[in-house]
């Protein structure tokens, strides 16, 4: 199963003192949650403002009377009556609410949404006040020794919280009629007056870039919680719109650094993933904890622990009895569920974050039209900023995508990749990246007078290595087109700029992932590019890159795939066995430190080598004692789709050792006839 998200705002748990609790302990802890809620009095409410003065007001003086009580507590061991306690306690569960209702007003994010929910929150208010009026009322004030002030105090509490009317402030209606209004322009495709807009933002307190930012994750994660209806959809999209357009439109600058993220996503880290090569054996279900067995066989922990104290001690898979029982983590499987799980959500986010409301998807009109124009018109301030926004905005949904590039921002992109500022080619080059993944964006960029020829120019010549990097995964989608593949092969520095990636000592693991699936994205679309890739050097790098041991898992594995995809041809295969690439590949076949992933490509290449290899490459394979073992290790796990080819890799060499038993036993009675 995927992670949920289920949280729901404005809802109250609170926890009921226990019945033995003592009346110091009870105090106390009023008096700590009484100063808690004070702590809120220098935090910004979006909405509700008079309502939370009068009830910190109410705050207040209880904890003048709550001191007073702790006071006469003195000596502890003082009897004190059971209703003050019982009414105390009622106190302690209102106070606890009185602490969600504050946090969820002042809660990061969500200062937009909030305001929309006023009605709501004053309701909340007004009953929480007069709940603390009934808990009063019970209380014993005449059995308690108080100072008559403090009973006076109590007494004028009880009237005030008793007659006490929470309404929605005036200026919270203004603002929320404003919002709306802001709807109804948006559905028109009309860009509100600007001060207006600065109104509403300045009464909810949005104020800078970073705020909007927060806003927009917060009412994300709200369209994803599962039981909102239609009408509450549409309105979060509504202002998931208005707060967007208020970021890119509104407000001048970036207030701080933005969070760029890595344009790679994990989408190429499990790519052609089979998700049930991440399930246990035993509880077929997707492994939250993936251990190792002494066998090879990879488990989820909780499942073998189960088998293991049900008194059995053997491998569930296999039924080979274990000397051992230690479970080892399987550090490489784990990261790659972890990868697939967040790309779920991604994607579960993503979809959900498709304008849900007319006014979003026309505001995102707006946005787009109004970032183009500043590419064009803008100054380089302005330029900046509408870069980073398109680069933002074109991460995340394919609406934007789509969006941006019927407004016309490709061509002026692809102007803002010559050489000149480092900062705006980068955003340049990672708008680009984004862009290349849906068929629209790619044909516009593949369009433009150029535009691959460019890329692979950031790629070799980029003022920064994240300029290349991007041009490097932006190469990878654009080749899913096989005429774009076959021109990108047909540059001549596209090839040996990828390669120059793979092996550069600066760049880490991503990008040089990014660097290899792209090379082999060129293998597969265009069988041109396969004596390109040999020209480049790519066997020898890739083989020394696989023996350095300075890479990660994933790095090893995309190595072996490109070599695999090499070797399907004979000048490709030659290319690989004189570099020592056979024993290489069962050196990795039989280690116990690389992933199933890994595995499966090293028995894809050795399959490859052996069919254009023939007779003396299956000798040789057939040589070494440890091959058939490793073998059947992968054919017995099947992970990751690899039992197949491992099957036909084992059925070649019996075939070739029965041949060769054939013709020692016919050369055997050749000589005995003789």
């Amino acid at each position: 199963m995927i992670p949920t998200q289920n949280r729901r705002i404005l809802t109250f748990t609170a926890v009921y003192p226990c019945e033995s609790v003592s009346i110091t302990t009870l105090i106390d802890s009023l008096i700590k949650i009484a100063g808690e809620i004070l702590s809120f009095k220098s935090k910004h409410f979006s909405t509700n403002k008079r309502s939370v003065k009068e009830t910190l007001r109410h705050v207040l003086n209880l904890l003048i009377v709550f001191q007073e009580i702790r006071v006469g507590l003195i000596p502890a061991d003082r009897s004190f009556p059971r209703s003050a306690i019982l009414s105390l306690s009622e106190l302690h569960v209102i106070f606890q609410k009185l602490m969600i209702l504050l946090e969820e007003c002042t809660r990061e994010g969500g200062k937009l949404y909030m305001l929309t929910n006023s009605d709501q929150i004053s309701a909340h208010f007004r009953v929480l006040t007069r709940s603390i009026s009934t808990c009063l009322d019970t209380f014993p004030v005449g059995s308690i020794e108080l100072p008559e002030e403090v009973k006076e105090l109590i007494y004028l509490l009880i009237r005030q919280t008793r007659k006490y009317e929470a309404r929605p402030d005036r200026d919270d209606k203004r603002a929320l009629d404003s919002v709306y209004w802001i709807f109804n322009l948006f559905e028109n495709r009309i860009n509100p007056n600007r001060d207006e807009v600065v109104r509403v933002l300045d009464h909810v307190g949005v104020r800078k870039w970073r705020d909007c930012v927060k806003e927009i994750g917060f009412l994300g994660e709200e369209i994803t919680v599962e039981g909102k209806d239609k009408n509450e959809i549409e309105l979060l999209s509504s202002l998931m719109g208005f707060i967007c357009y208020c970021r890119c439109v509104i407000l001048g600058g970036i207030d701080e650094d933005e969070d760029k993220g890595e344009e790679e996503e994990d989408d190429l880290v499990i790519r052609g993933l089979n998700v049930d090569d991440l399930r246990c054996p035993i509880s077929l279900e997707i492994m939250n904890d993936p251990v190792v067995l002494e066998t090879g066989h990879t488990y989820d922990r909780s499942s073998i622990a189960k088998w293991f104290s049900a008194g059995n001690i053997t491998c569930p898979k296999t039924g080979k009895n274990l000397e051992s029982t230690v479970l080892v983590g399987n550090v490489s499987v784990k990261q790659v569920i972890q990868s697939y799980f967040k790309k779920e959500i991604d994607q579960k986010k993503k979809k959900t974050s498709i304008p849900e409301s007319l006014a979003a998807e026309e505001a995102g009109k707006l946005i787009s039209d109004f970032l183009a124009g500043e590419l064009i018109n803008g100054g380089p301030k302005e330029m900046v900023k509408a870069l980073v926004e398109i680069r933002i905005l074109t991460k995340t949904t394919s609406f934007n995508r789509s969006r941006l590039v019927e407004a016309g921002v490709v061509e002026s992109l692809m102007k803002l990749l010559r050489p000149g500022d480092p900062t705006i080619q980068e955003n340049a080059m990672a708008a680009i990246l984004n862009l290349s993944k849906d068929i629209a964006g790619k044909v516009r960029i593949g369009g433009s007078g150029g535009g691959l020829e460019m890329i692979v120019e950031v790629l070799n010549e980029g003022a920064r290595r994240e300029s290349r990097q991007h041009a490097a995964a932006a190469i990878f989608y654009l080749s899913s087109l096989g005429d774009y593949s076959r021109s990108i092969g047909e540059i001549p520095d596209s090839i040996p700029g990828l390669l120059r990636i793979v092996k550069g000592c600066d760049y880490g693991d991503s990008p040089k992932r990014n660097a290899l699936i792209a090379i082999r994205s060129l293998l597969i679309q265009h069988s041109d590019n396969h004596w390109r890739v040999l020209a480049a050097g790519a066997v020898s790098v890739l083989l020394d890159l696989v023996r350095s041991g300075e890479i990660g898992d994933g790095v090893k594995a995309d190595s072996i795939a490109v070599l695999a995809k090499i070797a399907e041809y004979p000048d490709g295969m030659i290319s690989v066995l004189r570099r020592g690439g056979l024993k290489l590949a069962v050196k990795v076949l039989g280690s116990s430190e690389v992933s199933p992933v890994t595995k499966q490509h090293c028995v894809v290449l050795l399959l490859n080598l052996c069919v254009n290899g023939g007779s003396d490459v299956v000798g040789a394979l057939a040589k070494d004692p440890s091959v058939m073992g490793s073998l059947y290790t992968a054919l017995s796990n099947g992970e990751c789709g690899g039992g197949r080819k491992a099957s036909a890799l084992i059925k070649m060499i019996h075939e070739f050792q029965e041949r060769k038993t054939e013709t020692g036993l016919e050369r055997e009675r050749f000589i005995h006839a003789w």
